[in-house]
């Protein structure tokens, strides 16, 4: 299995408009593991459009509990339980993540305890171990390394850029975040950074789709960062190649991938992927992977 990085769910946010992407979630195998990091709605379809069996679920990490990282996690376990799956699976997410897994499995209860006894599958909630995480590092084993940094994304105080690291090849997710320079640091010498991006011209635009217009742009302010902030966390870390990712605005007519290349220019030069759904980023060496375009 070649290393590779598969973005399933390019966009910022939780609304699905028409013909445009799903929200987050993003597929990374490394050293032999196959993990999923967010669980934003349509991770299941991504999934298995990539290639990955749901049998083979392994390892899942959440960086926050927005419903656009984790709305998907409990249909996502339980999707792969009824195609088959009877491994153990990993969650790793930050305070709130047993409460949610627990209350999903409580919603089912009638579907997960009928198909025990019909079909005799093992029991989903003994396949499943959830690990609450705060800063620091996360996992160690099997030479894979995970570590978090709180980020900040008010008002959600539990945000964690992840950062993966398997012989010698290291990937980091800035989760979502303003403009926070902590992270180059965490970031530093990283083969591949995903981090967030916002474009400025497209917000009035998209707040005017939404009936708390005002509200939302004071979020997307104060909790979000611009594609010229993410270009200059990617320089200051000396990363290998910057994927911007959690594209807000990502459904806009108006904006194609050329503004979010002018936009990251200003502050990046280097190595640099715009996020849509199904692009597989390589890691070998940094090069481009099948269906990737790169500027």
């Amino acid at each position: 299995m070649p290393d590779r990085l598969v973005l399933l769910g390019s966009k910022g946010g939780p609304a699905l408009r028409p013909g445009g992407p799903w929200p987050s979630s993003s597929l990374l195998q490394i050293g032999g593991r196959s993990i999923v990091v967010d669980c934003g709605l349509g991770v299941t379809r991504g999934l298995v459009d990539a290639g990955l069996s749901l049998k083979a679920l392994d390892l899942i990490f959440i960086t926050h509990l927005h419903s656009d990282h984790v709305l998907e996690l409990g249909p996502l376990i339980h999707t792969a339980w009824t195609a088959g799956l009877a491994t153990p699976v990993g969650v790793f997410g930050p305070p709130g993540t047993d409460h949610y897994w627990r209350c999903f499995c409580q919603a089912m209860e009638f579907d997960i305890e009928i198909r025990l006894v019909d079909e005799g599958r093992p029991d989903i909630r003994e396949l499943v171990s959830i690990v609450e995480f705060g800063e620091g590092e996360v996992v160690g084993q099997g030479g894979l390394t995970v570590s978090a940094l709180r980020v900040d994304h008010p008002p959600v105080t539990d945000c964690f850029a992840l950062r993966f690291e398997h012989g010698g090849k290291s990937v980091v997710f800035s989760a979502d975040t303003a403009f926070y320079p902590p992270l180059a640091d965490f970031s530093q010498g990283a083969d591949i950074l995903v981090h967030e991006a916002m474009l400025e011209d497209g917000i009035e635009r998209l707040v005017a789709k939404t009936g708390n217009g005002a509200r939302l742009k004071d979020h997307l302010l104060a909790s979000h960062s611009f594609a010229e902030e993410a270009g200059r966390i990617a320089s200051d870390a000396g990363v290998k190649r910057l994927v911007l990712n959690h594209l807000i605005p990502a459904d806009d007519p108006e904006i194609g991938e050329a503004d979010w290349i002018a936009a990251v220019r200003k502050t990046w030069a280097g190595d640099l992927t715009i996020a849509r759904d199904g692009l597989v980023v390589g890691l070998s060496g940094g090069k481009a992977a099948q269906g990737e375009e790169t500027a």
